[in-house]
């Protein structure tokens, strides 16, 4: 049986997030039942580089899943993606890859972005898009505080409560923030990151732009390592999942 690697591109809102819950609409379970077809009518298992959570969006997820036709990528591709339909869930891309290879534990490097839109005015062509935010940020002082994050650390502050991981160190290699118009772009990536991380993350670097906390306070709560003491969890609606690394990269058709 050929084994197979998808790039994914998904609209995560009315979705429970990647991983299948009974009979709820997950990404995976959409994804599996399209592939069935080419697979003995049986549900093939789909592993993603990333669980997104209910409402987070991706821009390239890619996923791997065995199939028992032995099919051309570009063929897989396009037949998984007009089995998604009507769902906003498409298939980008596809590769054939090794038998040992996994979208999960191959993957040396995950990357997000989240979109905040700092204007009075709601949104309309960024709802579901973007964490609409009032207040006017000041994207410099978000920046500063976001570099003082860097690197190994124990983000207990900023894992969410109900986070499985056996440790909460994790390496930070870049996490930056940037104003474009009335837009606030914060653009994060590492090996790996704890359950609710980013939006962790986002939601403390939004009390610090919104001048509720100075700069160094960020610091403070990595060596806290208190998640009560941190800001909100960022709602889901302007995190992206951006991509996955891999050395070397499957061949994308």
């Amino acid at each position: 049986m050929p084994r197979y690697a998808l790039r994914l591109e998904f609209d995560g809102a009315g979705f429970v997030g990647w991983q299948r819950q009974g009979d709820l609409p997950s990404i995976q379970k959409i994804i599996e039942e399209a592939a069935a077809p080419l697979n003995q009518g049986v549900p093939p298992t789909a592993t993603a580089a990333g669980r997104t959570d209910a409402g987070v969006h991706a821009a390239a997820m890619v996923a791997d899943l065995w199939l028992a036709a032995d099919l051309a990528p570009e063929r897989v591709r396009d037949a998984i993606s007009i089995r998604t339909l009507p769902h906003p869930i498409v298939v980008t891309a596809a590769a054939r890859v090794a038998e040992d290879w996994s979208a999960r534990f191959a993957c040396h490097e995950r990357r997000y972005r989240y979109t905040i839109l700092n204007r009075a005015g709601r949104p309309a062509l960024a709802a579901r898009r973007a964490w609409h935010i009032k207040r006017e940020l000041d994207a410099g002082a978000m920046h500063r505080a976001a570099q003082t994050l860097l690197g190994r650390h124990d983000f207990s502050a900023f894992r969410a409560a109900s986070c499985q991981a056996a440790s909460a160190l994790r390496t930070l290699d870049q996490l930056d923030v940037a104003r474009i118009g009335e837009t606030i772009v914060i653009t994060t990536r590492a090996r790996s990151f704890l359950h609710h991380q980013v939006r962790n993350l986002v939601g403390t670097l939004v009390e610090i732009g919104a001048g509720r906390r100075p700069e160094d306070w960020a610091a403070e709560l990595l060596a806290g390592r208190d998640r009560t003491r941190a800001g909100q969890t960022a709602p889901p609606d302007g995190l992206v999942f951006e991509g996955a690394a891999y050395d070397p990269e499957p061949s994308w058709t």
